[in-house]
């Protein structure tokens, strides 16, 4: 009986911690998502693979003839970088060729690769500074091949001279806000620096040699960095904030004057159209004699010609018919406002013959002056 009693207590127990481990599991997939700023994964030591390579794994790469000089200063800085992680490196002037290999004491499997991409480095004309980056853990490359994305030569030098931009600006502000090294040479463009940065790089070289200016994806660019500020809006979508470029080329080809529709697609043949004959048995003239059929033709004629006459005559009947006149408006008399008074002008002449010309005399101007004295007394 004691462990019948027991059993729903139990049952009771498991259901209350069910919801709990169900609380746990959703904040431990919440806290896995979420990386901590400055996190790092810890460097792969000789601890974690005691005992080495089990093979020895090796790659060789071709480089131009105007490498050959400056490999030749920097190759042993190159092997002294590689025998950090026990690398071997061989340089081959005759065959123009670079080649890493694994030895004994190799422990870390992935270095291989690594090494790999310093020598494709080397031969695309990246300096040794920053080829070097590319053994440290958070840095990767990506060498992206463009000779084959564009056609027409000409074409395809101004697209590479427009990522360059004037002056390196171009390259300069893509290398800023992806904080990568970028190197343009050839038909290749290289670059070293984080996995999201090569990202971008990758797209705007791509977009470039689709005939997209690089500036629309570095102002994305830009709106991206100041919105990664917020901490509120790592979790949003940002293409509310992104700007939409649209294209502005317009077609050129010109539309033809005279478009043909075509007709909807019907699986019956048009219906047959009616030949001489059948429209003769309709109206009855198959049946006619041959000298009652020539009568109807010639009223048929005589009555065209009767319409044409008419029409013509009709015309030459115009040129006789005359204008319109338009109604003879009466002359308006003239108003008494604008009648010339003559007994006025008489007087104003009269007037201007008394007048004196010239300057007033002195005593004249004594006169005046008095006058204006008077009148300027009585004022007051």
């Amino acid at each position: 009986m004691a462990t019948s009693a027991e059993a729903p207590a139990k049952e009771a127990q498991k259901r209350d911690s069910q919801p709990q481990k169900q609380k746990r599991e959703t904040q431990d997939e919440a806290e896995l998502l979420t990386v901590p700023d400055g996190w790092k994964e810890p460097a792969f030591s000789k601890e974690d693979n005691p005992r080495g390579l089990l093979e020895e794994s090796s790659f060789a790469t071709l480089f131009p003839k105007y490498r050959e000089a400056y490999l030749k200063e920097c190759w042993p800085l190159v092997q002294k970088a590689l025998n950090e992680h026990h690398v071997k490196a061989t340089l081959d002037l005759i065959e123009g060729s670079m080649t890493v290999c694994t030895t004994k004491k190799t422990f870390d499997p992935y270095i291989i690769i690594r090494a790999r991409d310093l020598i494709k480095l080397l031969a695309r004309s990246v300096s040794f500074e920053q080829a070097v980056r590319i053994l440290q853990d958070d840095v990767a490359c990506d060498i992206i091949k463009i000779g084959s994305l564009v056609r027409n030569k000409e074409r395809f030098v101004k697209r590479r001279q427009r990522l360059i931009g004037p002056k390196g600006s171009t390259l300069k502000a893509l290398e800023l806000l992806t904080n990568c090294y970028v190197m343009v040479q050839g038909n290749t463009v290289s670059a070293i620096g984080p996995f999201s940065g090569l990202k971008e790089v990758r797209k705007v070289v791509l977009d470039t040699m689709k005939n997209i200016h690089p500036i629309y994806n570095i102002k994305t660019l830009m709106i991206k960095r100041e919105l990664a500020k917020d901490s509120e809006l790592r979790s949003q979508s940002w293409e509310r904030f992104l700007p939409q470029f649209k294209h502005k080329n317009v077609n050129k080809r010109k539309e033809p004057k005279k478009k043909s529709i075509k007709k909807e697609y019907t699986p019956f043949p048009p219906p047959q159209p009616e030949s001489q004959i059948d429209k003769e048995l309709a109206s009855g003239e198959y049946f006619l004699k041959a000298n009652q059929k020539k009568r109807q033709k010639m009223e048929a004629i005589k009555a065209k010609q009767a319409e044409a006459l008419t029409k013509r005559q009709e015309e030459r009947n115009k040129a006789f018919i005359p204008p319109k006149e338009k109604p003879a408006v009466k002359p308006k008399e003239a108003s008494t406002e604008t009648k010339i008074d003559v007994a006025a002008i008489k007087e104003k002449v009269k007037k201007a013959k008394t007048k004196k010309l010239g300057a007033l005399t002195a005593e004249e101007v004594k006169l005046k002056m008095e006058a204006d004295e008077k009148k300027q007394k009585r004022k007051k």
